[in-house]
């Protein structure tokens, strides 16, 4: 039933027995640049290609600051709490997203609440923020936001770029500016993607990046937090090296502090990466116009990104009839030595997050009965 599709994608990976889902590539300074840290002995994270990383990102997304961290779910976490989210708070995300968003938000000992996607960008959606907040908020006395069901502060709202295409940043912003909310983007996935002519991550107080290990650009693992504010910056970078208070030899700690710094081996890795973000972006844009011309006027739908939108494609996905067909193309792909799989469970259905509250959301269950992702890594 699925051959034609089978054989097609095989075929943009010639000589492959078995098609991963997206594969690092490293055909750069990778090993210079290790070999390079290792002889300097300078392997933790006090070393030079930290700092040449944390620039490199800085350039790459335009933002004043960027700090290097040992990877996006500790980025995400250190920056709720710099964000000012603090215990029993409620932070709102969306419950199509990987399971990291929802895990950072309870390492605050706060509360998410799921609201729904647009099947157009299949990120937060706007409409829905909206409605959620006039039907279930207020803003009370002291300019916060209120949960009218909880009288807890909604301190904090996550969209997150799934997949690398850029969710409708621009007003999600425009939202939460209004309902005085901070706006913490999860853009672990959209390295090199941009919305309206700018780079994802750099539409709220801060935005977080992922360089795991399946990312389009890898150190293994790694992350990164990036912000136009100096004082974010200063206390993430206080707070992920054990708030540590700077004297040539006394330990002195001001406060509880996190051992979140990147080591100077990954921060090599990431550099070297780095400097091929531009053509890996532009290769995989490739492949998913081939995906976009094949699948024209199929049954299966490839999504594609928005109006506005710049996708770095990061996970090609395709859209199929319902849930009995989604199956039944994970069968036969993965049995043919194409590798694919559907979109993560809702995090309101797993055991952690079943009493948060929710919006119905209704697009985010269409999606997850239909939604599956192809092989993605850059050709070469």
């Amino acid at each position: 039933m699925f051959n034609e599709i089978i054989e097609f994608v095989k075929a943009q990976f010639p000589g492959k027995k078995f098609i991963p889902l997206h594969e690092p590539k490293f055909i750069g300074n990778e090993k210079k640049y290790l070999n390079d840290c290792i002889d300097s002995t300078f392997v933790s994270s006090a070393g030079e290609y930290v700092t040449r990383f944390e620039k490199m990102m800085c350039e790459l997304t335009g933002a004043k600051h960027a700090v290097a961290i040992v990877n996006g779910t500790n980025a995400l976490h250190i920056g709720l709490l710099v964000s000012g989210v603090k215990p029993q708070e409620e932070v709102i995300t969306q419950a199509l997203t990987f399971v990291a968003t929802g895990n950072a938000i309870s390492y605050c000992d706060a509360i998410p609440i799921f609201i729904d996607v647009d099947k157009s960008t299949l990120g937060m959606s706007p409409e829905a923020l909206i409605e959620f907040l006039e039907q279930n908020a207020f803003v009370a006395t002291d300019g916060y936001a209120y949960n009218k069901n909880s009288n807890k502060r909604v301190a904090a709202c996550v969209p997150m770029h799934t997949f690398g295409f850029p969710c409708d940043i621009a007003r999600l912003a425009e939202i939460c500016k209004k309902w005085n909310i901070a706006l913490v983007e999860d853009a672990a996935e959209s390295l090199g993607s941009y919305y309206k002519g700018k780079h994802t991550g750099t539409f709220g107080k801060l935005g977080v990046f992922s360089f795991n290990g399946n990312k389009t650009i890898t150190c293994g693992g790694g992350g990164a937090l990036v912000t136009n504010d100096e004082e974010i910056a200063k206390r993430v970078k206080h707070l992920t090296t054990q708030a540590k208070v700077q004297h040539k030899w006394e330990f002195n700690h001001d406060q509880i502090g996190y051992n979140y710094r990147m080591p100077n081996l990954n921060a090599a890795l990431a550099c070297a990466q780095l400097e091929q973000l531009r053509n890996f972006v532009e290769n995989k844009r490739q492949l998913a116009q081939k995906y976009q011309d094949f699948f024209e006027g199929r049954s299966i739908t490839h999504i594609k990104e928005s109006n506005n939108a710049k996708s770095n494609y990061w996970l090609n996905a395709v859209l199929l009839k319902n849930k009995e067909e989604r199956n039944q193309f994970l069968e036969a792909t993965n049995a043919n030595g194409v590798m694919t799989r559907p979109v993560w469970e809702l995090l309101n259905r797993l055991s952690m997050f079943e009493d948060c509250q929710t919006d119905g959301l209704e697009n985010s269950k269409w999606l997850s009965d239909r939604l599956v992702n192809i092989p993605s890594s850059v050709r070469v």
